[in-house]
């Protein structure tokens, strides 16, 4: 995997996010970083995630957010269409999973460090 091409979507106040970029760092992974809740992922990258995690638009979802609980989207999001959700995403930062990573047409959200060293061809 070329190390030049990870976006790294994360916030510096999630503790989440600072492990897995300590994660990162500790294994010489060089990547773009990119403050989410400031640049949300685009449409296009979302839908590359959506594709690595199956179609599961709540495996997108920072479900244990503030934006999420008060927008009521766990009542919302089953009758949703994926173009919406997306288009949601895309304008929201605080509702997207993180950490939130991208590389080529393949994609992380959240933190395990297993699954991460998978992600990253890393002996674990």
């Amino acid at each position: 995997m070329s190390k030049s091409k990870i976006r790294f979507y994360g916030y510096d106040k999630c503790s989440t996010c600072r492990n897995a970029a300590k994660f990162l760092a500790a294994r010489g992974i060089k990547v773009d970083s990119i403050p989410i809740r400031d640049q949300p992922p685009s449409p296009a990258e979302l839908k590359t995630m959506l594709a690595s995690h199956g179609g599961d638009i709540r495996r997108l979802f920072n479900t244990s957010g503030v934006d999420y609980r008060a927008m009521k989207l766990s009542e919302k999001l089953p009758s949703m269409s994926q173009a919406d959700a997306l288009a949601l995403l895309a304008k929201n930062g605080n509702l997207v999973k993180r950490p939130f990573v991208i590389s080529g047409n393949r994609g992380i959200v959240g933190f395990d460090e297993s699954a991460w060293a998978d992600f990253l061809g890393l002996e674990s």
